[in-house]
């Protein structure tokens, strides 16, 4: 990885943003596949006003930038990496997802911030933009979204490392590029350099 500058996608929720509801996601995976016995390999999709209300609701718990963002910042001034935000967020999100780009870059650092706008499966659209892009890493936080998108880049042409935030409820969970938090993946993107 030396000398290279590194093209790294960021998921925005639970990875740049500080989101503690997070933490309940393998909580309701178990209530979604043992007791409701619903596919655990789709992701729901909003239909109407009133659940769009309640899915913005539920994003209203991305409270502020995650520690380590200033850091990134960094590293993107110094032509370390190019960094890409790459968001699930459904297009009934796209002010709130635009209110976060110019909160977190004002200066438009980054090189570019993409949101999930015709409302694909979460994982379709993060290998569309990985591949897109020929990202060398990208960085997530749903481990359901981990595992398929490591498959998929296993199979495609597309290297890409997926780095996963874990959870305090995942934390045992092996996995080779596991972090605790967006600072811990800075650290490690900077001392590769």
């Amino acid at each position: 990885m030396k000398n290279k500058v590194l093209k790294v996608g960021f998921d925005l929720d639970g990875v740049l943003l500080y989101n503690p509801a997070r933490i309940a996601r393998p909580i309701i995976y178990f209530l979604k596949k043992y007791l409701l016995k619903r596919k655990t390999d789709q992701f729901y999709y909003p239909k109407n006003r009133l659940e769009q209300f309640i899915w913005l609701l539920l994003h209203k718990t991305s409270l502020f930038p995650q520690p380590g963002i200033n850091e990134l910042k960094n590293l993107i001034k110094e032509k370390k990496i190019k960094a890409y935000v790459i968001s699930a967020r459904y297009e009934s999100l796209k002010e709130d997802f635009n209110y976060w780009k110019k909160r977190i870059d004002p200066d438009n650092l980054f090189s570019g911030w993409y949101y999930n706008e015709k409302n694909q499966q979460p994982y379709d659209f993060k290998t569309r933009m990985i591949k897109k892009f020929n990202l060398d890493i990208f960085v997530e936080d749903n481990w359901d979204i981990v595992k398929k998108l490591k498959v998929k880049s296993q199979k495609s042409k597309v290297k890409t490392k997926i780095f996963w935030i874990y959870n305090l409820f995942d934390k045992n969970i092996k996995y080779q590029y596991k972090f605790k938090n967006l600072k811990e993946v800075v650290l490690f993107l900077d001392v590769r350099r």
